[in-house]
């Protein structure tokens, strides 16, 4: 018996060793999957060769050697060399590497069906290696019978179910998300995301009969528009949802969405990613923003409030590399990007025979940077790569006391204007965590106390051990070569507790000389 499964490559290494027609087959759908491929054989057919050179990826003219399986994914073996593929199948399964055996199947660990595309809707045809023949045959029947409009309606009907998890409580999710995917394919394939949106608020009106839903159970957030922004505004508003409160996002270009041609430091300004969110909620376009705790300034407008902070995701920053392992084996003069200065003010301490280049854009695009080979590694935070489901080949998190995070690191943010309204209670009994909130509390109040701002180069983290809550602390100047570091420790229990422990924390500091290293250091985190 065989399990199929769908393989995100997300950039990682595929070895493929032959280079025949096999091979090209092979390298084609592992490509297509997303895979970077390293291919070995003594020879090539010439549409191989076009392809790899194309494509930029690595190719080898020689035999194989076990090292080639170093740092791969997955191995395919696809010589006509019998003796070859079963070494090829043993080696990878003394690594721990799955390995297909493209000649015979039974031998490797997992065998690549045939595959047919429509755009997001893939199907997988496998007759067991017993007739490839009639596997060829069933993908041109496929291609036949489904139109291009299946694959646009698979899509459509992905985005109206993230709506309905964000406008609908769990129990009334089932029954429209059945109705919906029972909608004729063109009508689903010419829809737009607007018109989709349209689409679901009409159907859950029919299903709970002839009234509208109540305005009282609506609600606006207001998020930046990129996919780690939408991905948090989701959860936040899916949990909402299940208080019977459903939210329509209002998506929000920030100046640090703008402004991408230069560092966050050359821009000089507080509040990059949180201010025009802020003016949504003064003009009554929205009702609740949500942030990435960590982008939020150190004091909040008189007309703002913190109603909620969430549960907190892996607040450690992550090394992200496509060729090394981890940040100790970067040879000297490696290229490491960075967009914040905390972050390469703690790294240049660790390691200054590095550069440090900034890199701006969402994290998409940071990793495709790092793809492309202009950084030998990058630096990004854990909790942006987990909520996406993404991350680079070698990706590898520091311990917290390698590298201290930023303020508030992993936290998600409900900000709300300073009124009386049901809203916010609601959004606080839905989305806060205690412990996560004191935790933060500390830590804010530090950078407050330190007269740091977002992006100064100032790391603080508070995590709770039982009842206990251990802050540690670290002013570094730009080049790593001036810090201070303190830790402090706790009980804590209440609001007031957490504000006198960050107090504490950034007193240590202050004393041991953060004042003087800030007072030399610009912001840019």
């Amino acid at each position: 018996m065989s399990l199929p499964i769908n393989l995100h490559f997300d950039g990682r290494l595929a070895l493929i060793v032959g280079g025949g027609s096999v091979a090209y087959r092979k390298a084609a759908a592992l490509a297509q999957a997303g895979a970077r491929l390293r291919v070995v054989s003594p020879a090539f057919v010439p549409e191989l060769q076009e392809f790899l050179t194309l494509r930029d990826d690595e190719s080898h003219r020689r035999v194989y050697e076990t090292a080639d399986l170093d740092r791969v994914a997955l191995a395919i073996a696809a010589t006509d060399d019998d003796a070859v593929n079963r070494q090829v199948v043993e080696d990878a399964r003394a690594q721990s590497v799955l390995c297909c055996d493209a000649v015979d199947p039974q031998r490797g660990d997992f065998s690549m069906p045939a595959v047919v595309r429509f755009d997001t809707l893939t199907f997988g045809i496998d007759t067991g290696a017993a007739a490839p023949a009639f596997s060829k045959r069933i993908a041109e029947e496929l291609r036949e019978h489904f139109g291009d409009g299946y694959g646009p309606a698979a899509r459509t009907l992905g985005g109206m179910r993230d709506y309905v998890k964000t406008v609908l409580p769990p129990a009334e999710r089932s029954a429209v998300l059945r109705v919906l995917a029972a909608m004729p394919v063109q009508m689903l394939a010419k829809l737009n995301p607007g018109d989709a949106e349209h689409e679901v608020d009409t159907m859950i009106e029919r299903l709970r009969g002839t009234e509208p839903v109540p305005s009282t159970t609506a609600a606006i957030c207001a998020s930046r528009a990129s996919a780690l922004a939408m991905t948090q505004s989701r959860i936040v508003a899916a949990k909402l949802a299940r208080s019977g409160i459903a939210s329509t996002i209002l998506n929000i270009t920030t100046t640090g969405d703008r402004i991408v041609d230069r560092p966050l430091a050359a821009i000089g300004a507080e509040s990059l990613f949180v201010k025009e969110l802020e003016l949504a909620l003064r003009d009554r376009r929205a009702d609740y923003a949500v942030h990435s705790c960590k982008d939020l300034p150190s004091e909040l407008s008189a007309d703002m409030q913190l109603v909620a902070i969430s549960t907190r995701e892996d607040p450690r920053d992550a090394f992200c590399s496509e060729r090394y392992t981890d940040f100790w084996t970067l040879p000297a003069g490696a290229r490491v990007g960075t967009s914040s200065l905390r972050r390469r003010a703690q790294l240049s301490g660790l390691r200054s025979d590095l550069i440090y280049d900034d890199i701006r854009g969402n994290v998409d695009t940071r990793l495709h940077k790092l793809r492309d080979g202009k950084y030998d590694a990058i630096v990004l935070a854990m909790a942006g790569l987990l909520r996406l489901g993404v991350r680079a080949t070698n990706t590898v998190a520091f311990s917290t006391d390698q590298l201290i995070p930023a303020v508030a690191q992993g936290a998600l943010a409900v900000e709300m204007r300073v009124e009386e309204s049901s809203l916010t209670q609601t959004l606080r009994e839905a989305i806060n965590d205690s412990a996560s909130e004191l935790a933060v509390i500390c830590e804010r109040t530090a950078l407050r106390e330190l007269r740091g701002g977002c992006q100064a180069p100032i790391g603080i983290h508070a995590h709770f051990e039982d009842d206990i809550l251990y802050v540690r602390g670290i002013v570094c100047s730009l080049d790593g070569a001036q810090l201070v570091s303190e830790t402090r420790q706790a009980p804590v229990a209440a609001i007031g507790a957490a504000q006198a422990l960050g107090t504490a924390i950034a007193l240590a500091l202050l004393a041991s000389g953060a004042g003087a290293i800030l007072n030399g250091a610009p912001g840019g985190e």
